[in-house]
């Protein structure tokens, strides 16, 4: 897993600022460490996103945490040329993504070291994870192309 440069968009970022609860604690403090941990249910074999104590597929308590790859594929994109709320100030266009990681799970976010062009961007291709950190105590998951 790779870090993303500080550069003066991640100085200025005007998104919105996740609120960490209690089963997501782990996963952001690994976030903030530049490190990408799914929860894996014991039970049906599968892992999952977004982190929660209960499997989502079979329901079963007996879940842990694991250290993902950070690698995966582009599931879908899509390319956001407007505003997306009022006091929004970041750069636009920018991609957001829905990346399927190779333990299994898709999840939402961002495509980040691209020009936000069609042509530039196919479901399929091989994507990693980066780290913008926003505050001190929240680093996002982002990919980029690998």
């Amino acid at each position: 897993m790779t870090t993303q440069p500080q550069t003066a968009q991640a100085q200025r970022y005007e998104g919105p600022v996740p609120l960490p609860q209690q089963e997501s604690d782990f996963y952001w403090e690994k976030c903030k460490a530049h490190e990408l941990w799914l929860r894996y249910c014991n039970q049906c074999s599968n892992a999952y996103f977004y982190p929660r104590d209960i499997c989502p597929l079979c329901f079963s308590r007996n879940t842990a945490w694991v250290k993902a790859s950070g690698k995966g594929e582009l599931y879908t994109f899509a390319i956001v040329h407007q505003i997306p709320r009022p006091n929004y100030r970041g750069p636009l266009p920018f991609i957001i993504a829905m990346v399927k990681l190779a333990e299994g799970p898709v999840m939402p976010t961002a495509i980040v070291g691209v020009e936000p062009d069609p042509k530039n961007l196919n479901v399929g291709m091989p994507v990693e994870v980066v780290f913008e950190d926003i505050t001190e105590a929240i680093s996002l998951p982002k990919f980029k192309l690998a």
